[in-house]
């Protein structure tokens, strides 16, 4: 039902944060799972590759950059896109 937990998910708000960002309900409660029972660090340790953001085109950056809530990205150009994006600056 909406606005109910899953009792099986070990870190709730970890969970709830990965859907936020666009993950499956699988991937995210794998992960919320995986990261209570090793540690958020062991985790990504292990965790897949992403792609690097050199190979993304400008409006492939401008959309993450959306995704993820940044402000200030429309007029910036590919290398301060990316910059903003890994460093949030």
């Amino acid at each position: 039902m909406p606005g109910q937990r899953n009792r099986a998910l070990k870190k709730p708000d970890m969970y709830e944060e990965l859907r936020k960002e666009g993950n499956s309900k699988e991937k995210a409660a794998r992960i919320s799972n995986a990261a209570a029972r090793d540690g958020k660090k062991a985790v990504g340790r292990r965790g897949g590759e992403s792609g690097s953001y050199d190979d993304w085109t400008v409006p492939e950056l401008r959309k993450r950059a959306k995704e993820l809530g940044r402000h200030g990205y429309s007029g910036k150009p590919k290398k301060e896109l990316i910059s903003l994006l890994r460093d949030g600056d």
